[in-house]
């Protein structure tokens, strides 16, 4: 045992020598750098057989090392701090967590409060519900009646028997529309007549210059879709083009600035709030429904409206308007009818009425969305890239123009101005040749589309040629924008040659000059 026991001393005795022997080797390491009486000696040893040159080179041996030492101690300082602020990081982010933790916890309860105290409501009502939710409101709305709280609110026909009233700005409306004479709408004009008429009242009432072409292709849109994009450079009248056009009408055109914090269709048509018990109207949902009392003509415009995603807030009204039975145009509101809601509410839904135009205004910078095809292909988009030129026009008076005249013109125009039957098997060739080379092909969307847009363009005072080379720039051509350009090069020069040697040279102005555009920016 002995003999163990002074092994063991021996041996744990050398590993503490080697561990001592690491520290004070790195004690005399740090030392030995830092021996600045040493240098001095070491230097007044040697200094006595210096020359000139020899001490300019010691000084600056001195400067370099002391800048050396420097920049060390620097460097061990910054990280240092660097290390500080990292684990500081770490620490915040841990703090953060934690909060997002218990905000989540508090949510949860909050939710579930909120669910209880709905249960509570629909069960005073006598609704059904299911669920969870049922068994807690049926609870608690026995318990309610027992105390004699509240009284249970009457439900007839599925309509809730109440004297609250939730949506005041479309009861102005139900109110207005009671002693309501309609104008005496001037059912003469032609949509020839509209274009000059409209061009010459912006001119002398409102110092607004367009060139008939752009009105042209106003009208034309307005005849093949509900929703017409306005876009181009800043300053061209995109925002104008509609607002003095609601003028010219004498039916203010209703503007909605679009925000980029637009995410839902609340934004647009507002939304039910559970604590007043009201819905909170937009001017847009109330344009809408005063719509479905007149015949006006009714514009809405959605201003920078791809400012935020128009996927997001304009979602349902998309939808709404591709369904081909009019008659199934109706938004959800509210999940429930009352007895107090508006006339033209039935069942807490609202109908879209036929003579109602959506019309944004888009630019194309880093501060917005690109627009998606699938908005592209439901709207007619006009590109307004040139200033007004000035001229001068006549006083014009404004005109007062009922959308069943606007609609009789336009069903005239379809049959009078049809897509001759050369140009349509043309358009069809040139579907074939643009299968075939560039795999994208029109839809029958957009053929329908244009058969709707030519016409009232014709009709208007354009030429057809004119009209189809328009809406396959900015409907078909367009979509190329999606494919890789750089390779396709050469086909876009083919369909350049093809669109003249098919219609006819210096016909296809419009698309030609988008196509050689693709070319120059890819």
């Amino acid at each position: 045992m002995n003999g163990f026991l002074k092994w063991f001393f021996a041996f744990i005795t050398a590993i503490l020598q080697g561990f001592a022997e690491i520290f004070l080797g790195f004690w005399r390491g740090i030392k030995q750098i830092f021996d600045i009486p040493g240098y001095i000696s070491l230097f007044k040893q040697y200094s006595g057989e210096f020359t000139v040159t020899g001490w300019i080179l010691a000084i600056l041996s001195i400067i370099i090392v002391a800048a050396l030492f420097v920049v060390i101690g620097l460097l061990i300082v910054l990280a240092v701090r660097k290390y500080i602020r990292f684990r500081h990081s770490i620490v915040s982010n841990e703090d953060l967590l934690e909060e997002i933790s218990l905000l989540q916890q508090r949510v949860l309860k909050l939710m579930k409060e909120k669910d209880e105290i709905m249960a509570l409501k629909v069960a005073s009502i006598g609704a059904p519900v299911s669920g969870t939710l049922s068994l807690a409101g049926a609870g608690a709305g026995a318990e309610g009646a027992q105390e004699g709280d509240a009284a249970p609110t009457a439900v007839e026909d599925g309509v809730v028997q109440t004297t609250d009233q939730r949506f005041s700005k479309l009861m102005e409306v139900d109110a207005f529309y009671r002693t309501y004479t309609p104008p005496a709408y001037d059912n003469e004009i032609t949509l020839e007549g509209i274009v000059e008429r409209y061009r010459n009242f912006a001119c002398s009432r409102m110092h607004l210059y367009y060139e008939h072409k752009t009105i042209r292709l106003f009208l034309a849109g307005m005849a093949s879709t509900k929703l017409i994009i306005l876009q181009g450079i800043s300053g061209t009248g995109k925002t104008s083009l509609p607002y003095s056009m609601g003028k010219f009408l004498q039916v203010d055109t209703t503007i909605a600035s679009v925000q980029p914090s637009w995410r839902d269709r609340t934004e647009l048509f507002g939304y039910f709030n559970e604590f007043t018990k009201s819905f909170n109207e937009t001017e847009v949902l109330k344009r809408i429904y005063a719509s479905g009392y007149n015949n006006d003509v009714n514009l809405i415009l959605l201003d920078e409206m791809n400012i935020a995603r128009i996927e997001y807030y304009f979602a349902e009204m998309l939808s709404i308007l591709e369904m081909p039975n009019a008659d199934e145009w109706a938004l959800d509101i509210v999940p429930n009818a009352w007895s107090t809601d508006p006339v033209k509410l039935v069942k807490g839904k609202i109908v879209i009425p036929q003579n109602i135009w959506y019309i944004g205004t888009a630019n194309n910078d880093d501060s917005t969305f690109a627009i998606s095809d699938k908005v592209y292909d439901r709207a007619q988009p006009i590109n307004l890239d040139a200033k007004g030129v000035a001229f001068d026009a006549p006083d014009t008076e404004p005109l007062c123009l009922g959308y069943d005249h606007l609609n009789a013109l336009f069903e005239e125009a379809f049959k009078m101005y049809p897509i001759s039957q050369e140009n349509l098997k043309k358009i069809h060739q040139l579907d074939l040749w643009v299968i075939e080379k560039l795999r994208v092909a029109f839809g029958n969307r957009i053929l329908k589309q244009m058969g709707l847009f030519v016409p009232v363009y014709v009709a208007c005072g354009g030429d057809e040629l004119d009209g189809i080379d328009y809406v396959l720039a900015t409907k078909i051509f367009r979509k190329f924008e999606s494919l890789n350009l750089a390779m396709l090069r050469e086909e876009l020069k083919e369909l350049c040659a093809y669109l003249n040697k098919l219609f006819g040279k210096g016909k296809m102005n419009e698309s030609i000059a988008y196509l050689e555009r693709l070319q120059k920016l890819f």
